[in-house]
């Protein structure tokens, strides 16, 4: 059975207490800071079909990534928080991406990452660095969305994601409506954790990184999600 680790065990480990409690404990709906959720899918529609065939909500394709070889649609799963369901763009199949070919390769949509909201993102790239932590960034990109308007924002990616456990960081520009205000409604995030076979050692990386993410103990790394809609639940893992 995997042993939880929810926000409270969260606080008792990295507070230095590691003895885990001998009851389990209730996951939560997900990291305070998660902005969005990344569905992989080898294209567009089966992504779209994925997630419509288990919550009753159809994503919309939302626009594509120039030079990076992918293209994605959403859905809102509440305030400040959506899933971006990405595929390779077949307009751009001459990019060479290895996060394409990855898309490429997979049979069943699955979860291929997240990303997490922290603020200022220069101040906390450079709080990072005194930390010791390696990063990419902060980078700028941008993307024209369907309706002609364009998203801008910067990320901070982690040289080390402890096997895809670990988000990247975003802050949008000023000027840019953050995408869950206009993506389809109707789902939401019933949870979203981590399970790794050293829940302790990760929860010291998360506590650096100022992320209450839920941890469950298992035999391998991966992300677990559960969405709601009107049909039911999307079960889905990394």
């Amino acid at each position: 059975m995997f042993q939880l680790v929810s926000r409270r065990l969260f606080l008792v480990l990295t507070g230095g207490a590691l003895a885990a409690p001998s009851i389990l404990l209730a996951e939560s709906e997900g990291p305070t800071l998660l902005d969005h959720i990344l569905l992989g899918a080898a294209s567009l529609e089966v992504g779209i079909a994925f997630v419509e065939h288990f919550t009753g909500v159809t994503a919309l394709p939302s626009g594509v990534h120039p030079g990076r070889g992918t293209w994605n649609a959403l859905l809102s799963l509440g305030d400040r928080r959506y899933l971006e369901i990405i595929a390779p763009d077949p307009a751009q199949s001459s990019v060479n991406n290895p996060l394409v070919s990855s898309l490429r390769s997979i049979h069943e949509p699955r979860l291929v990452g997240w990303a997490a909201h922290p603020g200022n993102l220069a101040d906390f790239a450079r709080k990072l660095h005194e930390a010791g932590i390696t990063i990419e960034g902060p980078t700028p990109g941008s993307r024209k969305r369907l309706n002609g308007h364009l998203l801008k924002w910067e990320i901070v990616s982690l040289a080390d994601t402890d096997s895809g456990l670990l988000p990247f960081f975003i802050e949008w520009s000023q000027d840019s409506v953050h995408p869950s205000v206009d993506a389809p409604k109707g789902c939401t995030l019933q949870s979203f954790a981590a399970e790794t076979p050293e829940p302790e050692k990760l929860a010291t990386t998360l506590k650096t990184l100022n992320l209450d993410l839920p941890l469950k103990k298992s035999e391998k790394p991966r992300l677990h999600a559960v969405i709601s809609g009107p049909k039911g639940n999307l079960d889905v893992y990394s």
